[in-house]
């Protein structure tokens, strides 16, 4: 199988690593010459992966058309933002019968679109062709080889499966679903949620703060999937809990750490400008608030975020917000009652 992967920063080039080394031919598509370069001649992507050596079989160019060209898989690995503008160029150049994966959590600015309806939106794509990696999968631990596991879904059962063969290594371990829409509002959901976790940390806050962040979080994201048709036991697995367990618990996520800057007093503005890497909860957050409203789904923490992030509440006011709602009854299905 030839794999193009379109997007060489972290997660696109340690992907590309895992679909070399389960045996496909990986082209990769760099914005930088400099990116492309290095990749060629010295097979490192110094730039995101530090010194991890890639597989010699990689081979990268900063030509779409080039990358594209006989690919039966053609993997998205950019910023979920840029998605459109940069599909809009590549559409003309990818084969009839390839598959589209994204690799991509969020949610579009503006539209509220799920990154696999942007993608069908703006290629012409049917849905049975386009298929979304999530799971708990730092890129800095899988790049060293350590054990992981992910979830690849498609509507079209066989082309996960597929997608699942593709990328199975003795390190990377694939459960295949057709659940997109559980796969990806899991997915761009626990970022917004590791925001709210990082600023518990930020301001000092223990295990107790944190755990409840977690799985009020995880409420949200259950109560958001379901009503827009998403399997409520996706919820419990590796894009669900799994995915957030490891983006508000590790310093490696993005989204935990930029929200850790927040919490010791940083703006939005000073926190993105230090850690030099995409959030894509920051981005995320609004559009998702506004699809939970489209939808009558209340979303507390995601909402406290969004006052934040694009309000500039402090992190110590939203959080007394979020714990002086009303005190009311849990329930631990509540995904399941709306089946």
């Amino acid at each position: 199988m030839r794999a193009a992967v379109m997007g060489a920063g972290s997660w696109g080039t340690v992907f590309s690593m895992i679909l070399a080394d389960a045996g496909c031919g990986v082209s990769l598509w760099a914005r930088s010459s400099n990116v492309a370069d290095e990749i060629n001649g010295s097979h490192l992507n110094s730039s995101y992966t530090a010194s991890m050596p890639l597989p010699a079989s990689i081979t990268a160019s900063t030509s779409a058309q080039e990358v594209l060209s006989n690919s039966d898989v053609v993997v998205l690995a950019i910023p979920a933002q840029k998605l459109r503008e940069n599909l809009s160029e590549w559409t003309g150049h990818i084969p009839s019968e390839s598959v589209l994966v994204s690799l991509m959590k969020g949610v579009e600015l503006g539209t509220t679109q799920r990154m696999s309806q942007v993608i069908a939106d703006v290629s012409g794509v049917n849905f049975e062709r386009i298929a979304v990696v999530s799971g708990p999968n730092l890129a800095h631990e899988i790049a060293a080889r350590e054990p992981a596991a992910t979830t690849v879904a498609c509507i079209d059962e066989e082309s996960a499966r597929r997608l699942q063969d593709a990328c199975t290594t003795d390190y990377f371990r694939p459960y295949y679903t057709t659940d997109v829409i559980g796969v990806e509002i899991a997915g761009a959901l626990k970022n917004v949620i590791a925001l709210a976790n990082g600023m518990a940390v930020g301001l000092g806050y223990g295990e107790n703060s944190q755990a409840a962040l977690m799985t009020r979080g995880l409420a949200e994201m259950s109560r958001l999937g379901v009503a827009l048709g998403a399997n409520p036991l996706t919820f419990a697995g590796l894009a669900g809990v799994g995915d957030l367990i490891a983006t508000c618990q590790s310093p490696l996520s993005r989204n935990r750490t930029i929200g850790e800057l927040l919490g010791q007093g940083l703006t939005i503005d000073q926190a993105v400008a230090k850690t030099k890497t995409t959030s894509e909860g920051v981005k995320s957050c609004q559009p998702l608030f506004e699809l939970a409203q489209a939808h009558g789904v209340d979303m507390p923490i995601t909402e406290q975020v969004v006052n934040v992030v694009h309000h500039g509440k402090s992190p110590v006011e939203v959080l007394r917000a979020f714990m002086s709602r009303p005190a009311r009854a849990e329930s631990g299905h509540e995904a399941m009652e709306h089946m």
